[in-house]
């Protein structure tokens, strides 16, 4: 009976050293890989912020003070806010109105773009006139009279160059808003017709143009925004229809708030006004067809005539110098 019990005890106690040693090696083994992990996380961190530090004095080297890319950039803003400053008041105020109006419409949405083009402007005619003075002695030999206009007509095509520039993005633009206008305006009454309200109907309708129309698409995405931002429907078209340059577009501004104003139904005036456009498209339609056959004579009578012409008369003038009237 000892001698079990003293077997037991001793089973017991090699058990129980096995386990602590297991114990021991597993906390020994844990703080062994925490050491390590602690030690990666520490370098990492150093390591990123060395990195930060050095970004930073890279950036502050390249646009310090006396860095030419820092003075540069002063130098331009400083010439944006003059130009901004002095042509945003006073005796040309409407006159900047007007070509803001047009920058809205040319898509120029940036609020320097007023200073920009009068920059671009000096600068093309001083430029070109430049070029056109230092070139064309280069090629051609002509009297001091001469040199002098053709630099003054190269500083005259250079001063006028960014007004053409937004002459033709507004045009481009323009044939673009007239060709979705009608497409807008079914939509919307598909919109109105399923219930869905006016600032519901236009963001759909927004985003459903937003492949084949995109200006369009982007302006009335404006639109919506000045909506949600507290501003009326109707002024929110108005501005709409501003930056289109489309009477049709004004004259919609015009019909909603008619219509709010005199209680009628939207659905209904969107219908009539709807077919409205969709006439009105159908009639440039036509007008550009009916004016085909008299935009075609100038190019027939100068390149198609001619050999005619050509054609016939010169077995005529072959035998006549020749001599040969046989048959």
């Amino acid at each position: 009976m000892n001698g079990a019990l003293n077997s037991l005890i001793a089973t017991y106690g090699e058990s129980t050293a096995g386990i602590m040693l297991g114990v021991l090696v597993f906390l020994a083994a844990t703080t062994l890989a925490f050491s390590v992990m602690a030690m990666l996380r520490v370098q990492g961190a150093v390591n990123r912020r060395a990195a930060g530090i050095r970004e930073e004095s890279t950036a502050s080297a390249q646009s310090g003070p006396r860095s030419l890319r820092y003075s540069s950039t002063k130098a331009v803003q400083r010439l944006i806010e003059y130009t901004t400053k002095h042509y945003s008041g006073g005796e040309n105020s409407e006159t900047m109105k007007v070509l803001r109006r047009r920058m809205l419409q040319a898509g120029i949405f940036d609020s320097r773009a007023v200073a920009w083009f009068f920059i671009a402007r000096t600068a093309l005619a001083l430029g070109w006139a430049g070029v056109a003075f230092l070139a064309l002695p280069m090629f051609i030999t002509a009297q001091e009279t001469t040199v002098w206009l053709f630099v003054a007509a190269a500083g005259v095509a250079g001063y006028m160059a960014p007004g053409l520039y937004i002459d033709r993005r507004i045009k481009k633009r323009k044939m673009e808003h007239q060709a979705g206008f009608p497409d807008f305006m079914d939509l919307l009454v598909v919109c109105a017709d399923s219930g869905l309200s006016m600032e519901a109907s236009l963001d759909r309708v927004g985003r459903e143009l937003g492949v084949s129309y995109p200006s369009l698409c982007a302006n009335i995405h404006m639109a919506n925004l000045e909506i949600r931002a507290g501003r009326t429907m109707t002024d929110a078209l108005e501005h709409l229809g501003d930056r289109l340059g489309l009477e049709e577009a004004r004259s919609f501004a015009t019909l909603i708030q008619q219509s709010a104003e005199l209680g009628s139904s939207i659905t209904d005036a969107l219908r009539v006004y709807s077919e409205d456009m969709r006439h009105k498209r159908l009639s440039r339609a036509e007008e550009k067809a009916y004016a085909l056959p008299a935009k075609l004579t100038v190019p027939m009578m100068v390149c198609i005539f001619p050999v005619i012409f050509v054609v016939i008369l010169l077995p005529v003038i072959v035998r006549l110098h020749t001599g040969d009237f046989g048959g």
